[in-house]
């Protein structure tokens, strides 16, 4: 059974359409089959769909992106991958489901690949915990970004999380922490690091693990400090506004293109990825091997030092600064202080005087 959003009811109704001109024993008890009328039935799915989804408003898009039949980090790393060794645990407390790792093969060569996993039905988004990760799920990654750091494997990434799990066992056992240690261990890396949101890249738990070389997002994927309804509950106090949330908080990837947070944006078919899963397949693949030869003429340091930059320049050609020199501009004129201090001094010392001296007068007066 097919799920839609409340945007594609013509869709829903092309298709349902084409699906009873292609069965000979519909309702209408006919035998034959019309295939011109089939073929102008598709043309017309095919135009909808295009028309549709070229003009996703961002919160239809943030549905796309939470679709539940969208390809999933396990379907990637079960189609692109070979000889996949799944290793499990943080070596402190547990193991934490909701998100994959191991090494496998890609294209002959070894990669670390680490997926954040919501599940496909009930049991396996219960068990995966709908992709929110724990504090022993980014230590297990950092263990293995490390491991993979030593013996000059490149990481591959695929991120698809509302966010990182915000309950009190968590926050207990050190889950802001843990964050924190994971995006600084991917910012020491000096091994290519490829991050691929996929469907939502929430907050804080997506960052840790998309501090990376290159950050790639597929079409109607989103990458956002906070979720369109927790940014209108608190601004507005109401969680109907997330429309205008998300229109505000530029959350698709054609605006974070345009303000350089991700470096490449993977073209889905028309209808989003879950329509057409292989074709997506082979447009992460193509990306994938792209980006990992970009880096193989580039030594360790080279590789840190492209990573530092690429996050040092965010922000800096939209208004803030143009170029790293300019980060001189930040430091303070230790003369021009020097100066104030002294002038400073002298008026402070001249109002003591004064003071002193009102004092000595009024007492020998």
């Amino acid at each position: 059974m097919k799920n839609y959003l409340n945007f594609e009811t013509e869709i829903k109704n092309l298709e349902t359409e084409l699906d009873n001109l292609k069965d000979p024993y519909n309702q209408s008890g006919l035998s034959e089959v019309d295939t011109k009328k089939i073929s102008q039935t598709q043309n017309e799915l095919d135009e909808k769909l295009k028309e549709i989804y070229a003009n996703l408003d961002p919160w239809q898009t943030t549905m796309v992106a939470r679709h539940e039949d969208r390809p999933k980090s396990k379907f990637f790393i079960d189609n692109l991958f070979e000889e996949f060794i799944p290793l499990s645990g943080d070596r402190h407390y547990g193991e934490d489901k909701s998100v994959i790792t191991g090494f496998g093969k890609f294209e002959g060569n070894s990669v670390l690949i680490i997926g954040q996993e919501k599940g496909d039905d009930l049991d396996t988004r219960i068990s995966r915990n709908f992709g929110m990760m724990r504090p022993e799920g980014y230590r297990k990654t950092i263990r293995l970004m490390e491991l993979a750091d030593k013996f000059n494997i490149p990481i591959i990434s695929f991120i698809d999380t509302p966010g990182a799990y915000p309950g009190v066992g968590a926050e207990e056992r050190g889950q802001a922490e843990a964050i924190a240690k994971s995006i600084e261990c991917c910012m020491k890396l000096k091994v290519p690091t490829l991050a691929i949101i996929i469907g939502e890249g929430g907050s804080g738990g997506a960052i840790a693990l998309a501090s990376s070389n290159k950050v790639l997002m597929l079409e109607n994927a989103i990458y956002s400090v906070i979720s369109p309804e927790g940014c209108a509950t608190i601004l507005w106090r109401d969680p109907k506004k997330m429309l205008d949330a998300a229109k505000a908080m530029k959350l698709s990837a054609k605006d974070l293109l345009e303000l350089e947070i991700i470096d490449e944006i993977i073209k889905e078919p028309h209808g989003g990825a879950h329509r057409d899963k292989n074709t997506i397949l082979i447009e992460v693949k193509k990306s994938i091997s792209q980006n990992l030869d970009f880096f193989k003429s580039m030594s360790g340091d080279e590789i840190l030092n492209d990573r530092k930059n690429k996050f040092l320049r965010i922000g800096r050609s939209k208004g803030f600064m143009n170029n790293l020199e300019d980060l001189s501009n930040l430091k303070i004129n230790e003369n021009k202080l020097e100066k104030i201090y002294k002038s400073k001094k002298f008026i402070f010392s001249s109002v003591g005087l004064i003071l002193l001296l009102s004092i000595l007068l009024f007492y020998f007066l």
